[in-house]
């Protein structure tokens, strides 16, 4: 077994300081490599060391192989944590870490190759057991045979790219009429976004659960689930809200598709940690949606109601340890959720929003973690994706955890950029979703509900005084409280 000394973190924001501080609990060198404009980012201050990185843009920085090996070589790392996004399932950089003598702390790259190609993945899934959504196992060449394909299946259903992802490259077709636009705008989004415009056609699961089932795998054969998460509650195809477990399932449902999931991480070989998507209906019919090859944004609910730190069972499966335990011996205790903080309007079609972050506190409660990837001060852009944090609550219950949940959002200040902790806590009060009824279009669906009520007098008197602080100094003794609350009381008068 070759022990690892030393990680670079081939990543930026959330995930990089939450990969930092994994690697360094366990007594491992982060080493974080960072494109100028995260140059004095918390992931940088967390990291026993920085390694600048340069790209035409700052996504292409962090997409640039051979700035990442180089940050390796330059800063004596002896392993590579692509975190999510980015290069995280990109079997190329994966095959280039291990050819330069570095241990690539992720599934092997015939695993991600087998699984980034959807159309692959279908027929390997089909081919374990695993039940796939109809539709047709091979590339749809022309708008003929979209039509052909699609009125086969049976309206609606969706055209989807083969190397899609992330919401990506997927358009709903309910009728004959609109296959041939649909087809030829999704093969171009393709091509511009994965240098890849095949696409295939399944049914549209209607109204569907989008559930997920966490794999760990060792390079001994050893491979257990952790159970599920649901995240179902979505905007743009993107998640919003997650938790464990579901409430939908039972436990039937439940052990068919951990079953499932484990037989398909066998058939392609997998180690590491990796999730498993189904889409479920509502006769609790499941369908393998996709594998990704990767740690997941959503990984916090499942350690914290299995207590096992999967960023650490990553590095140690990298260094060849056994799982050390089997199926039988993995547990769970409680609900857990976790919420995405956006820098966005959700009000205006959750549009990304930018500025300084010049006050960002959250709360400290029992059963309440907070994975961040900013603090005061940061400037938050728009060249990266919008999440701003996580929060993540457990309790003894489903209840508990909502009420937990709310009162962490309801708590958290956020100012100087506009995010969607208000519009969150909103979701987690609506009668539906306490009572488990979601699907993965409950924000669309219920889009009136969630629009506040407009603002008493008392509440534009507090929004006065954020404006004012926001402006300034908090610390600008110009600006104590007393003197907020006169400039309130001259606003009222």
């Amino acid at each position: 077994m070759k022990k690892i000394s030393s990680v670079l973190i081939a990543n930026r924001g959330e995930i990089a300081v939450r990969i930092a501080r994994g690697v360094q609990r366990l007594g491992r060198r982060a080493i974080v490599a960072y494109h100028d404009v995260d140059a004095t980012s918390l992931a940088v201050r967390v990291a026993d060391e920085a390694v600048r990185i340069d790209g035409p843009t700052p996504v292409a920085a962090y997409l640039s192989m051979d700035a990442l090996l180089q940050a390796a070589r330059t800063t004596g790392a002896d392993a590579v944590h692509p975190g999510f996004g980015f290069l995280a399932e990109n079997a190329a950089f994966a095959r280039r870490v291990q050819e330069a003598g570095l241990t690539w702390i992720g599934p092997p790259p015939a695993a991600i190759e087998a699984m980034g190609d959807k159309i692959r993945a279908r027929r390997l899934a089909r081919e374990a057991g695993v039940t796939v959504i109809p539709g047709l196992d091979d590339e749809i060449r022309d708008t003929g045979q979209a039509i052909e394909v699609a009125t086969q299946i049976g309206f609606p259903v969706m055209i989807k790219a083969c190397a899609g992802g992330g919401g990506k490259g997927l358009r709903v077709i309910h009728s004959a009429i609109e296959v041939g636009q649909a087809f030829e705008r999704t093969r171009g989004e393709a091509r511009a976004a994965f240098g890849d415009e095949r696409v295939f056609i399944e049914k549209l699961i209607e109204r569907p659960r989008h559930i997920e089932i966490q794999v760990l795998g060792d390079a001994h054969g050893n491979l257990v689930h952790l159970g599920e998460r649901e995240c179902s509650i979505q905007r743009r195809h993107q998640k919003l809200i997650e938790e464990a477990p579901s409430p939908f399932l039972d436990e039937a449902t439940r052990g068919a598709m951990g079953a499932q999931a484990v037989a398909l991480a066998r058939a392609v070989g997998y180690q590491s940690a990796g999730t498993v998507e189904f889409v479920v209906d509502a006769a609790r019919h499941f369908y393998f949606l996709e594998m990704n090859t990767r740690i997941q944004v959503e990984h916090p609910v499942t350690e914290m109601i299995t207590g096992i730190d999967l960023i650490a069972e990553q590095l140690r499966l990298a260094e060849g340890e056994p799982l050390g335990y089997e199926q039988e011996r993995v547990g769970q205790v409680g609900h857990a959720i976790e919420c995405r903080l956006c820098a966005e309007d959700a009000l205006h079609d959750f549009a990304p929003a930018t500025g300084r972050l010049r006050i960002f506190r959250t709360p400290e409660a029992d059963g309440l973690r907070l994975d961040s990837g900013v603090a005061e001060g940061d400037e938050v852009t728009a060249n990266f994706d919008s999440m701003l944090a996580k929060l993540i609550v457990v309790g003894r219950d489903r209840d508990e955890a909502i009420a937990r949940m709310r009162a962490a959002l309801a708590d958290t200040i956020a100012l100087g950029v506009t995010t969607n902790a208000a519009y969150l806590e909103r979701v987690l009060a609506h009668p539906d979703f306490a009572r488990g009824e979601t699907h993965t279009g409950f924000l669309a669906e219920h889009a009136a509900d969630l629009v506040p009520p407009a603002p008493t007098r008392e509440q534009l008197s507090v929004l006065i005084a954020a404006a004012l602080l926001t402006n300034r100094t908090v610390l600008d003794p110009r600006y104590s409280a007393p003197t907020l609350h006169a400039a309130i009381g001259d606003w009222r008068g």
